[in-house]
């Protein structure tokens, strides 16, 4: 006997199976995933009807094919990190993390931390707010009050420092080139 769920399923989803088919043969290459996506968009809907009826179940019912095969597309440009050739893997401990390998963290953390300490003070903050706090190029610029260019400049100017700091370039850039030349060029552009 059909529970209530049931009914709603065949009722409200299995009666759009030949559009959901057909939809999924437009949208997908793979021809012969077909198949496979279809019945997995139906066990999505299925246990999340489980928990609540969708309102909109034709709607639901595209979205959710839509969700899924965004999703496969994503998993699909993941590049894979299998090892070639053979491995054994019976000595790897996966969750156990070697002394040498927790120090030799420690220490690039140390190593990142004191180059980033090294670095001039504007050009800190720029590389602070870009790559720590996520701000955008424009965003950064109005904030310390300089130009996208200047944002740019101490952007890369930073991670160039920061990769000789870690990476044991020498200091070439750390002094010769003055900030404030780079703030009077930033006045220069802003007045033109």
């Amino acid at each position: 006997m059909l529970s209530e769920l049931d009914h709603w399923f065949v009722k409200e989803i299995l009666i759009h199976e030949e559009a959901l088919t057909r939809f999924l043969h437009r949208h997908w290459p793979q021809r012969e995933d077909v198949h496979d996506l279809r019945q997995e968009v139906y066990a999505r809907i299925y246990e999340a009807a489980g928990k609540a009826l969708p309102t909109q179940p034709k709607a639901f019912l595209f979205a959710s094919a839509r969700h899924l095969l965004t999703d496969r597309l994503r998993r699909g440009q993941v590049v894979s990190i299998e090892p070639m050739g053979d491995f054994d893997y019976s000595h790897v401990l996966v969750d156990e993390v070697s002394p040498e390998r927790w120090c030799g963290g420690r220490q690039a953390l140390l190593h990142l931390s004191d180059a980033f300490d090294r670095l001039p003070d504007r050009c800190r903050e720029v590389v602070w707010l870009r790559r720590v706090e996520n701000l955008s190029q424009k965003e950064v610029a109005v904030r310390m009050g300089i130009s996208e260019k200047t944002v740019e400049k101490h952007l890369a100017r930073g991670m160039r420092l920061l990769a000789d700091g870690l990476y044991g370039g020498a200091d070439r850039d750390a002094g010769s080139h003055d900030e404030d030349e780079e703030d009077r060029d930033d006045g220069r552009q802003r007045a033109q």
